[in-house]
């Protein structure tokens, strides 16, 4: 008897659908599958008859074959066991005849118990499904709640523990309760896993810097001696930014579901992903690879901050791989099996010393390092990387009174709530310029057109940045991002001197002088530290 099932499978981030034909006739016991299987693949045959020997399923003797299709797409991983399981039992009568599974994906990996084990990838296969028109998907129990967020608009999602589940919910013996409706996303307070900003003492233009970067979604550079608290306060950076869209954290969610980084219990994500690998990590594990390629780590930042401390240590090809994908806020990997590309739209946050050891400039430490040793530690950073870099600000050591002062400062709360404010005004001026994608914009996005539509400069302030161009010897890139940090100056200024969120082109206040310097004094540090 011939029948077909459907599963998916994930290249890159992306499912595609397979389609399953089993032809199985009554002879000596075999079982083959064609169709471009791997070797995990190729293996499901062992999985599902000892799963089902175990489960005490009785199937006749019969000669098995499995073809999957597209047959000419290589299809990896152990996802396909529960969608071939299905197939098979369909041929051999298991499956009741007059059930129709033509609407039905199957997602999961068997164990020799019978057990359905959670697979990598299962929203995005559910998902795919879902956008394929089929109504009931399948997937292992410890999958659902991630898988759920596919559920609505008359799509159901069953969680399946074992075969002996799956058998009776199709006799109708004891039908699985679907999920019909996506969860909401579980929102975590991030003040209790990286701290609260009213912890940092002094550093108030640091602080400053970071509600910038913040609201705009610049990347950001800080420099200082140890101690001087850049780990603390790029740590604390989530706790001030705006909170996922759901939008937002499926796309978070997919990226940490293929590389199996998913807790069952919350499923979707509801927090902004704070990245921070160590210097010594290979390029493919910064931007992804691999034979399979699979996300590295500037995705599995994606809508969240990339924290790399101790810039300069990192591998020289690993820093100037972050130059393209910062730019385009995607990777491409390229491989014989395809090319994949990862979403990267990351807020990149670097820390560094100004030297070797760590005090060169510094007020009480005595720096070790030459002339020849600090410009060659600078110099690790190329120019085209700085230029990438939003904002360059010093931090200083702190003084006695700073550190020893019990004033706290402004908790993170107060941070966000006109971070949050500033995000909607340029939103606001994104969807009235016409801006599909306006969501997920900040002023760090602006294209060449918004640039010229939203930073429009006073001849005071056009005075400012050709002197400033001239003297910092400025490359265009460098004076476009001038000009977005100088808009997000603007709009944070506007909403802590009382203005409102307004709808339209004009939405915020206007570029002035000062807003223009404060974002070219924020700049300067790449010339400075450049020159020793």
């Amino acid at each position: 008897m011939l029948s077909v099932t459907y599963s998916a499978s994930v290249f890159g981030i992306d499912a595609f659908l397979v389609t399953i034909e089993c032809s199985a006739i009554r002879s000596l016991p075999a079982f083959e599958i064609v169709g471009l299987p791997d070797l995990a693949v190729k293996e499901s045959k062992q999985r599902i008859m000892t799963a089902v020997n175990n489960s005490g399923v009785i199937l006749p003797d019969m000669e098995v074959t499995v073809n999957l299709a597209p047959a000419d797409v290589r299809k990896e991983g152990s996802a396909l066991d529960l969608g071939i399981l299905a197939a098979l039992f369909k041929a051999c009568g298991t499956i009741p005849p007059e059930r129709d599974l033509s609407k039905a994906c199957f997602i999961g990996e068997l164990s020799f118990t019978g057990e359905v084990r959670r697979v990598k990838g299962a929203l995005n296969m559910a998902l795919g499904a879902a956008q394929a028109g089929f109504t009931d998907i399948f997937v292992p129990e410890r999958n659902l709640t991630e898988a759920s967020a596919a559920a609505g608009n008359g799509v159901n999602i069953y969680g399946v523990s074992s075969i002996i589940q799956l058998i009776s919910h199709f006799r109708d013996k004891d039908p699985i309760k679907p999920v019909t409706e996506p969860p909401m996303t579980v929102k975590s307070d991030m003040k209790l896993i990286y701290g609260d900003f009213s912890q940092i003492k002094g550093q108030l233009l640091a602080r400053r810097a970071v509600e910038i970067a913040a609201a705009g979604g610049h990347n950001i550079l800080l420099v200082g001696p140890p101690g001087s608290g850049k780990s603390m306060i790029a740590k604390r950076i989530p706790t001030i930014l705006p909170e996922l869209t759901y939008a937002e954290a499926i796309d978070t969610t997919k990226v940490h579901s293929v590389s199996g980084l998913i807790d069952p219990e919350t499923g979707i994500i509801g927090h902004r992903p704070f990245r921070s690998p160590h210097h010594s990590m290979s390029t493919a594990a910064l931007v992804g690879g691999g034979k399979i390629p699979m996300p590295g780590e500037i995705s599995l930042a994606h809508n969240g901050v990339l924290f790399l401390d101790e810039f300069p240590e990192f591998k020289k090809d690993a820093m100037e791989a972050l130059r393209a994908p910062i730019e385009d806020s995607t990777v491409t990997i390229t491989r014989a099996a395809g090319r994949v590309t990862f979403p990267s739209a990351f807020m990149l946050v670097c820390a560094m010393n100004p030297c070797k050891c760590g005090y060169y400039g510094s007020r009480r430490g005595k720096c070790t390092c030459s002339a020849g040793e600090v410009k060659n530690y600078l110099s690790k950073l190329s120019g085209p990387m700085l230029d990438r870099i939003d904002i360059q600000v010093e931090m200083p050591e702190l003084d006695f009174a700073e550190l020893s002062s019990s004033d706290p400062g402004e908790s993170s709360d107060v941070i966000r709530a006109r971070v949050e404010k500033a995000r909607r005004l340029s939103r606001e001026r994104f969807r009235a310029a016409g801006r599909e994608d306006y969501a997920l914009l900040s002023n760090a996005k602006m294209n060449t057109d918004d640039i010229r539509r939203f930073c429009e400069l006073d001849e005071g302030c056009l005075k400012i940045m050709e002197n400033s161009f001239k003297r910092m010897n400025l490359s265009a890139r460098a004076y476009d991002r001038i000009l977005r940090v100088a808009r997000t100056i603007a709009d944070i200024d506007y909403i802590a001197s009382g203005g409102e969120v307004t709808v339209g082109l004009e939405a915020g206040g206007k570029i002035a002088k000062k807003h223009v310097m404060e974002a070219v004094q924020m700049r300067s540090l790449d010339k400075y530290w450049k020159n020793g």
